[in-house]
């Protein structure tokens, strides 16, 4: 049976993505072009800021001290939390050395990157959490240098709790630098002289496009769009908890999807009705934003076994997803996309994006059919070696040689050629017929 939609969203993800585009493109070619004195004109233009770009170690103690001693408190757990999962991910990782063929020796070394730039927006919201989710996996994956950049929070300089997340996390070096500008200085090196070879971070659109943009000259995280949320649900479910966690996700921005998914239209029923009375008690920036996302964003479909409503779900890919269902198990084994799960009434995307462990830098507009999100991987390098007898180097080298020649590969083919001319002098070799085209 087709599935039926209840609700369904006037706009996609995509909508506003050309007009960031055109912004982006034209930006970085003025910090390509100008450099720091272009950054500087952008964060003067953009954020009102033409204080120090880069903080020094006074700076940082001195904001330090403004943060109340139980907010350091909450900060440091969510730290220890993050690092504890990012450090139990890179002892994950293994190098290896393997006998492929006698006198072959082949293997993998795993390194991180020497310099990682990690961003945390400022925007409407003090994106405490971005902060640390960033750096402390840096740190965790040992990267070697970590350049930590936010804007300004309102026109003044950057959020002391921020900041103190940053410095806490093990940031080495922080700026106060917001949007494209800041992903751009980053990425060129600028104000530090150490260009980023990875940068990781959500933001706006236009720190989404910027990446993408950028993606080839340093490596990112994740190709990144508009906060979304999904929930499945059956009859089981609390329909107040799920209307509530649609909300809570909804509040991200005017562009944030959310959908439901569930066998009970008694469900959907109420939830529609109580996500607009939940917006409506919300303060007004959060209001406004939750609000518009509902309108514009938010769908609710309904499908007749919980089978469809996974396959549904793993169609969309969504960056957060919430199981309120029975057989948690179940739905565990059975999903396959998606950027975080959460299963059980008990756990709630908020946990996730706060303090319960695992990463909140994850995949949006379906890029979770191919990619994780944010962890101790994105900073790390596997790195092949091998090394190889005289003795194999014959076995290798006729086999090379000839598939160089069929191929067509003649340079390939004599690189063999040599060495076994070098190594076992006088002796014939099946080579393949040489290339003479």
């Amino acid at each position: 049976m087709p599935i039926t939609y209840l609700k369904k969203a006037s706009k996609t993800p995509q909508s506003e993505t050309a007009a960031a585009q055109a912004v982006v493109t034209e930006m970085l070619a003025e910090i390509d072009a100008h450099g720091e004195a272009a950054v500087r004109g952008y964060a003067k233009k953009l954020d009102e800021w033409d204080g120090e770009i880069v903080l020094t170690r006074a700076e940082i103690a001195r904001r330090a001290a403004e943060v109340p001693a139980a907010v350091r408190r909450d900060i440091d757990f969510a730290i220890r939390q993050v690092s504890a999962f990012a450090s139990a991910q890179r002892a994950s990782m293994h190098e290896f050395a393997l006998g492929l063929h006698p006198g072959v020796t082949a293997g993998q070394r795993v390194l991180p990157v020497n310099v990682a730039g990690c961003y945390a927006p400022a925007g409407r919201y003090a994106h405490i959490a971005s902060a640390y989710m960033g750096v402390a996996t840096a740190k965790a994956a040992g990267v070697k240098t970590i350049i930590a950049c936010s804007g300004p929070f309102r026109g003044g300089p950057m959020h002391p709790y921020l900041l103190y997340a940053f410095n806490q996390a093990g940031a080495d070096v922080v700026m106060t630098l917001g949007g494209v500008q800041a992903i751009a200085a980053m990425a060129f090196g600028l104000f530090t002289n150490q260009p980023a070879d990875v940068i990781v971070g959500p933001g706006n659109k236009f720190v989404a496009e910027a990446k993408r943009a950028l993606f080839g000259k340093v490596g990112i995280d994740v190709f990144a769009g508009p906060s979304e949320v999904a929930v499945i649900a059956d009859d089981s479910a609390d329909p107040e908890i799920v209307a509530s966690d649609i909300v809570g996700q909804a509040e991200h921005g005017h562009e944030s999807p959310a959908w439901l998914f569930t066998t009970s239209r008694a469900l959907a029923e109420r939830v529609m009705q109580r996500v607009p009375e939940l917006v409506a008690r919300l303060p007004p920036t959060a209001r406004d934003a939750a609000g518009c996302a509902w309108r514009d964003y938010g769908e609710v479909m309904l499908c007749d076994t919980r089978e469809e409503m996974a396959e549904l779900s793993d169609r969309y890919a969504s960056e957060h997803l919430e199981v309120h269902a029975r057989d948690l198990d179940w739905w565990l084994a059975k999903l396959t996309c998606y950027g975080s799960l959460f299963l059980g009434e008990e756990t709630t995307v908020a946990y996730g994006d706060k303090a319960s462990g695992p990463n909140h830098v994850l995949p949006t507009k379906g890029a979770a059919r191919y990619s994780g999100g944010l962890s101790v991987h994105k900073f790390m390098k596997t790195l092949t070696w091998q090394r190889m007898t005289r003795d194999a180097a014959r076995d290798i080298g006729e086999v090379t040689a000839r598939i160089s020649r069929l191929e067509g590969m003649e340079g390939h083919a004599r690189t063999a050629d040599e060495r076994l001319a070098k190594y076992f002098p006088g002796q014939t070799f099946d080579r393949g017929a040489p290339v003479d085209v």
